[in-house]
């Protein structure tokens, strides 16, 4: 990665169009037209012009053509490659030294302040995955501009001295809704994702195949900074279709992704599922499991190369459990283990961030639904709002020993402030502000809606008087019961919890049901039918219920919602405003609130739940602006007159209640 090649990688992609642009505003026919005194003059200067263009026109054809020659040239003298068990670079052995971080979970803004972070720290190299769910939200409609420009963080990440491995999936896991696959992948119910059903290849085909249109060239055979790219990912834990490996293994090279390393990722024991005959296996393992990892990875793979994929530096966090901390003395301690045996390795997660808005996974662990918090801080060496922690400085000595290679300064980084209480001053109810329902015979998921996150509501009148157990049969995830606006109980997929005893005494009840989706399950087989709502009947006293007007409700600019100064009890949103005079970092407290979801200046901050551990929404500066800031929340059981206030430190590891 030599400064020519970087210099050419710019030239070719941004200056030749502003020469371009340069020589259409000083066009010699309206420069010489304006100052022509006679016709013959004119024509004479307009002939000449005309030449001048054409000559121009031909040595920028050439200058391109010798640029596209040049860039040729780099790309056959930067190479990475396996080679007798070693990785190489440019022929050089080159030991791996990287570090995770996914440029969805962090602002655009701050992108390359992670960066600088990650190569003051020791790394060589940053790890990213790509979320298929954040490019394309509806079937063959792309989008890679903005928070999404996942080719401009790989440019930034190569111009701050960082090579990159990519892991495209399509499935990447990750704590990401879904493992990163698009909801509407669901709306055919005989779709098997994850296999070779040419229901799920043809569009994950079509995935890889616009993903290598903007990736394929920034790989270091094109001068860019991929050194790798992942075939799939720890697909040993999942099953052990080898066909279906190999056609994401083709996807990936019909893409173009063939000038740097294809490989795989697995658990150690895990290996001669998700491992492929043609490609280097690598390993993921977390605190404790290097030398067994190693070993077992010598034994199936002799010749090597040796690397570990995913050295797990912290863990995720579930609604209603504990926040995970783990020891970063022994964990910088088998790093340089690691690093002293000549291996290679990415620290997952080198920076955590957060799964703004919608885009929690869940867990399914022993038969149990387990919705992750919005925090992905992962107790990573640089926090959730890219701050260095005591891992990274020890983790920071770890490298420098091992390497011999002194690391750069640290970038100095503003604390977060301390922002007054939000007075939620105005209103709206959720009952007031319904959109237009769509009548079903059956109960329909979210997915045959349309719909990819938020809520769903099920309405129907139930002759009586009735009385018996309420079953929400397959309810995907949380549910509130009313009769006739009156809050009969709850339901939580997370507790098994899927009937609720209800005495209806009226003729006619109206019977309301509003079911979130609290994040789909993004990890084994079970993620296969993780549609939300109420996925498959309703029954009361044992009897099915029919005849259903249901209304999506994907929870989309709020702010066009008509508030009022005005109390608002039970399903409510609340809209208040943050004067910030010295604009940064915060967390704003939501211990006030119950269960829902906050907004910021139109960004998606995510959930709010009082069972904890998370108790504060990292709330980035560049987002808020100096001044007035409008800040939204919704709340399951919102009740008047509570505040939110911002902290200057998180709290990830509060008690249940409010």
């Amino acid at each position: 990665m030599t400064p020519q090649t970087e210099t050419l990688v710019f030239f070719t992609g941004r200056t030749y169009s502003a020469i371009i642009r340069r020589q259409d505003r000083t066009n010699p026919d309206r420069v010489q037209g304006a100052r022509a005194q006679s016709t013959g003059h004119f024509n004479a200067m307009k002939n000449a012009s005309r030449l001048f263009s054409a000559l121009v026109l031909v040595a920028l054809i050439g200058l391109a053509a010798g640029a596209r020659a040049e860039q040729a040239a780099g790309a056959a003298a930067h190479s990475f490659r396996v080679e007798s068990g070693k990785f190489l670079l440019d022929g050089k052995p080159f030991q791996i030294i990287s570090g995770e971080m996914h440029s969805p979970r962090i602002p655009r803004a701050d992108w390359r302040a992670r960066l600088r972070m990650a190569k003051a720290m020791g790394l060589n190299t940053v790890t990213a995955y790509v979320f298929w769910n954040e490019h394309e939200s509806q079937p063959g409609v792309f989008d890679f501009t903005g928070q999404h420009d996942v080719a401009e963080f790989i440019r930034e990440a190569q111009s701050e001295g960082l090579y990159v491995i990519l892991r495209p999936g399509p499935y990447v896991c990750a704590e990401w809704e879904w493992g990163g696959y698009p909801a509407w992948l669901l709306k055919d119910h005989d779709i098997v994702v994850r296999s070779s059903d040419a229901k799920f290849m043809a569009p994950a085909r079509r995935w890889l195949m616009r993903l290598g249109e903007e990736l394929a060239p920034l790989q270091i055979g094109n001068g860019g900074p991929i050194i790798a790219v992942q075939v799939e990912n720890e697909y040993g834990s999942f099953g052990s279709d080898h066909a279906y490996m190999e056609q994401i293994h083709q996807a990936l090279v019909d893409a173009g992704f063939t000038k740097a390393v294809l490989y795989t990722a697995d658990g150690p024991e895990e290996l001669p599922h998700g491992a492929l005959p043609e490609l280097p296996a690598v390993i993921n393992f977390g605190p404790g499991g290097a030398q067994h990892g190693f070993a077992l990875l010598h034994q199936f793979r002799p010749e090597g190369p040796f690397m570990n994929g995913e050295y797990w530096a912290g863990w995720f966090d579930h609604w209603g459990e504990k926040h995970h901390t783990t020891n970063a003395q022994k964990q910088a301690d088998e790093l340089g283990w690691i690093l002293g045996q000549g291996y290679s390795i990415s620290i997952y997660m080198f920076h955590g961030g957060t799964s703004f808005g919608w885009m929690n996974g869940a867990n399914w662990d022993r038969e149990k639904y387990e919705p992750d918090v919005t925090s992905y801080d992962y107790d990573a060496p640089l926090d959730e709002s890219g701050r260095p922690t005591l891992k990274y400085a020890l983790f920071r000595d770890a490298i420098a020993k091992a390497t011999g290679v002194a690391a750069t300064p640290i970038p100095a980084i503003e604390a977060p402030v301390s922002v007054p209480a939000i007075q939620m001053e105005e209103s709206a109810s959720l009952w007031k502000t319904l959109p237009q329902a769509v009548h079903s015979e059956q109960v329909l998921t979210m997915e045959d809606l349309g719909q990819a996150y938020g809520y769903i509501l099920y309405r129907t009148t139930i002759a009586g008087p009735v009385k018996g157990d309420l079953e929400l049969d397959e309810l995907h995830d949380f549910a509130q019961i009313y009769a006739d606006g009156n809050l009969l109980g709850t339901l939580d997929r997370r507790l098994k919890q899927k009937s609720l005893a209800v005495d209806l005494k009226g003729r006619n009840t109206r019977l309301d049901i509003l079911v979130e989706n609290s994040g789909r399950v993004n990890f084994t087989v079970v993620m296969r039918g993780e549609r939300k709502g109420i996925t498959q009947q309703v029954l009361l006293a044992g009897k099915p219920v029919t005849g259903w007007e249901i209304v999506s409700l994907p929870m989309k600019e709020p702010e066009k919602l008509a508030f009022h100064k005005a109390d608002c009890t039970g399903a409510c949103f609340y809209r208040g405003t943050l004067d910030v005079e010295r604009v940064g970092d915060t967390f704003l407290d939501t211990s006030q609130f119950s269960k829902g979801f906050v907004w910021v200046n139109g960004h998606e901050l995510g959930r709010v739940w009082n069972i904890g551990p998370q108790k504060t929404l990292y709330l980035p500066g560049v987002w808020l602006r100096k001044g007035s800031n409008d800040v939204i929340v919704f709340d399951l059981d919102g009740a008047p007159g509570r505040t939110m206030e911002g902290k200057a430190a998180p709290v990830l590891d509060g008690a249940a209640g409010h």
